[in-house]
């Protein structure tokens, strides 16, 4: 992949959107995405967001939302609509947080752990696919850009 060429036309840096590496990125990202939603949206009417969730609280048993914004790359407000709509389906429970009276802990629901139990295999699958021709070499390779670019990130 080359990157954005800045040669200089009409006195502003030469832009083509189509080889900058966030739009890039972003593309990227919406087609992986799409490709696991189909799977989690079809077949139990989840959003990314309700995934992702579910996933994390499967990792991590009972959990504040705040750690699940901590854990993710979603903001306060899409936690909160992911809990609201896993709770009011049963697919997680709360309960006070004996640590923090101000707080709620989260956890999958047997509902919700089951939903899980479902999905798993299928998005395993999916990820397989994603790589299927794709090498080690070349997955520990882009990793390794993944982890250099957000390091780059932290350090502006």
């Amino acid at each position: 992949m080359a990157k954005a060429d800045l040669t200089e036309t009409s006195g502003s840096p030469a832009f083509d959107l189509q080889s900058f590496f966030p739009y890039l990125v972003r593309v990227f990202y919406a087609d992986v995405t799409a490709a696991l939603s189909e799977i989690y949206t079809q077949d139990h009417g989840l959003t990314p967001s309700e995934w992702r969730t579910m996933a994390i609280l499967s990792e991590n048993g009972s959990i504040p939302a705040t750690e699940i914004v901590e854990r993710s790359s979603m903001d306060k407000v899409s936690v909160s609509r992911a809990v609201k709509k896993m709770h009011e389906r049963g697919l997680l429970d709360k309960a006070l947080n004996r640590d923090d009276a101000r707080s709620v802990l989260l956890e999958l629901s047997p509902k919700g752990r089951a939903v899980y139990k479902d999905i798993v295999p299928k998005v395993l699958e999916a990820e397989r696919s994603m790589l299927n021709g794709i090498s080690d070499k070349d997955f520990q390779t882009f990793l390794g850009v993944m982890s250099r670019v957000r390091d780059n990130l932290s350090k502006t």
